[in-house]
């Protein structure tokens, strides 16, 4: 019932803003239509009805592993972990019990986050579950597929090119995007086949026209240093299965159009790129991994129009005006099936805002550090679902900018916070606090107070 009523809502909207699809694409001909089409029957077939069952499958694999080590009441002699002593679970009744094990749980992690720039020298340790499934195995460049296990959130579905050959770049150049040269990456990425995308060496990749891209691709850095920068930047347009890991992209600018090659057999006049780090639009199945973005034109990620299906995890986000947006317009109500996860990101210097700003859709903004904004970390409008759950935040010193302003309602999982929907909104401590804006989902009708601060240790 739910997907059908969808299926109306969607078609409806698609149908009455059909000139907003034609984002970039100077003449829409029948391989960019046919394309548009697909792309409609992936976003129904990606969206999921329930997304609460996706946002509990999360935390459920955060939880294995969310204990520090470096709070030595919560590890035996050996150096394991020991979890059963300590219990966040709202169901139990020893509230006061509860509250002291999880103030000490949080004072450990806040001493973990704060050695953050020291290097670590000793055996291979993970954070969260995606690095857990791959990064302390010794192996991992000869059997670098299996990244494609290890997603969560709602692009937990990504397998990128995990199905297709290995395809190394050997040639940083990008002189021809008629005739892309062989080695190249713009070459690798215009194939039909799945691919998985390595690099032969460290490269500054400087991208004459905006990068489009195909379906069944997985771009892996890994092993080198890779920069997409002082060019144009991604594009990820009507395609679906997309995994973007390891490498850097910064200093991303506005190129101009004119014909680009987008598959082995078809390229098009495309207008004037905006300047996206990534730009996201009409896909499915995207997963965007320990990627580095600052300083590009317009937006580091957008996701727009109908995209869903979405993970941004692991990155490091720094100078830029407008970091994440998800969902272009007011206008355009089917990007209510946009489903996202952003999570274990940190949000570093000379960020001002949207981190993300969210339109329409369900989005689960989880495990962050937000450690700079200049007008607001994260916000929304016509009517999103925003669960922003284990966060820290450490605010500014302006106490304008510690505001949590407009929330009217909070879905909470209470795993991962010491924040009880009977309490004041004023938050005594920066790590795992909520700061959740427009929100249409409550806890059992349980309003918050309107108005409340994020305290700056």
């Amino acid at each position: 019932m739910a997907v059908g009523k969808a299926m109306l809502i969607f078609v409806f909207t698609l149908a009455t803003l059909i000139p907003s699809l034609l984002a970039d694409i100077s003449i829409f001909d029948d391989v960019w239509r046919k394309r548009a089409e697909e792309a409609k029957k992936m976003t129904l077939e990606a969206y999921v009805p329930d997304p609460e069952e996706a946002t509990d499958a999360f935390n459920v694999e955060v939880n294995k592993y969310s204990l520090v080590k470096n709070s030595s009441s919560l590890y035996g002699a050996s150096g394991s972990t020991n979890i059963t002593n300590l219990d966040l679970d709202d169901d139990d009744d020893n509230d006061n019990d509860n509250d002291a094990d999880f103030e000490q749980f949080a004072n450990g992690t806040r001493r973990n986050l704060r050695q953050g720039r020291r290097k670590h020298a000793g055996p291979c340790q993970v954070t969260n579950p995606i690095d857990r499934c791959w990064r302390c195995q010794r192996n991992w460049a000869k059997n670098r597929k299996q990244l494609a296990k290890c997603a969560l959130g709602f692009g937990r579905r990504t397998t990128g090119g995990m199905a297709g050959r290995i395809y190394v770049v050997t040639d940083s150049s990008d002189n021809n995007v008629m005739k892309p040269k062989p080695g190249t990456l713009r070459h690798a990425v215009i194939q039909k086949e799945p691919l998985w995308i390595i690099f032969s060496k460290n490269m500054n990749i400087k991208l004459s026209k905006e990068l489009i891209m195909s379906s069944h691709k997985t771009i892996d850095g890994r092993g080198h240093h890779v920069h997409i920068s002082y060019g144009a930047g991604i594009t990820i347009q009507f395609i679906r299965n997309v995994i973007i890991h390891g490498i850097r992209i910064h200093h991303i600018i506005a190129t101009s159009g004119g014909n680009i090659r987008d598959s082995v057999d078809h390229y098009g006049i495309r207008t004037n790129s905006d300047g996206d780090g990534i730009s996201i639009f009409g896909s499915t199945d995207v997963w965007i991994d320990h990627v580095s973005m600052s300083r590009c034109t317009d937006g580091l990620i957008d996701a727009i129009m109908g995209s869903t299906a979405i993970t941004i995890s692991n990155c490091h986000f720094t100078h830029h005006n407008d970091a994440i947006l998800l969902g272009a317009s007011d206008s355009y109500s089917g990007d209510h099936l946009m489903q996202v996860t952003v999570a274990f990101n940190h949000f570093g210097q000379g960020l001002v805002q949207r981190m993300p700003r969210c339109r329409w859709g369900f989005f689960h903004v989880v495990n962050n550090d937000y450690t700079h904004w200049r007008l607001y970390a994260i916000g929304g409008s016509k009517h999103p679902t925003i669960i922003s759950q284990g966060n820290r935040f450490i605010a500014p010193p302006e106490s304008h900018l510690k505001q949590v302003e407009n929330a009217r309602k909070i879905k909470s999982h209470g795993n991962l916070w010491n924040l009880k929907p009977h309490e004041q909104r004023h938050v005594e401590s920066n790590f795992n606090v909520v700061a959740v804006i427009n929100l249409r989902v409550c806890w059992e009708d349980q309003k918050l107070e309107s108005e409340g601060k994020i305290r700056n240790q």
